[in-house]
């Protein structure tokens, strides 16, 4: 089975964090093309959960989960890297988040094509399709408290 690592913003090391910015960046700056604040001063916090999956070289696949005002979870920066997509790594690290949220609230942001991954967790649709300031579909989810 492939491991899965968890670290909160606090304990992570320079090199971890280098891996998940890196994969970060290749996937939505470079890939994408989105031209955004990818470091935006929230990964290091002591709130601040995440999860990856190693892989050759740095993180294959990672997540974050953010703590929002009210105990509500916040899943974001959900990518994989391009040589291993559809190997599952991505259901392995939503899997791993939805255990350590619990019965806790959880809201995201999707990219509108990746609405029906989200909802196999639980997540349902919360108002319009938005674009963001880069031009790209995404509609807001939300896993209620259970």
């Amino acid at each position: 089975m492939t491991e899965t690592f968890s670290r909160a913003g606090t304990e992570l090391t320079a090199a971890q964090l280098h891996d998940l910015l890196k994969l970060r960046v290749d996937v939505f700056v470079v890939e994408q093309k989105a031209a955004y604040p990818e470091l935006d001063g929230k990964d290091l916090l002591p709130t601040t959960r995440h999860f990856w999956v190693p892989g050759e070289h740095g993180a294959a696949a990672c997540l974050r989960v953010l703590t929002e005002p009210g105990g509500v979870l916040r899943i974001g920066r959900v990518c994989t890297a391009r040589a291993v997509r559809g190997s599952g790594l991505g259901a392995l690290l939503m899997e791993t988040a939805m255990a350590f949220a619990g019965e806790a609230e959880c809201v995201l942001d999707s990219q509108t094509y990746a609405q029906g991954f989200y909802a196999r967790y639980g997540f349902r649709p919360e108002g319009e399709e938005f674009v963001d300031d880069d031009g790209i579909p995404h509609v807001r989810m939300r896993r209620p408290r259970r």
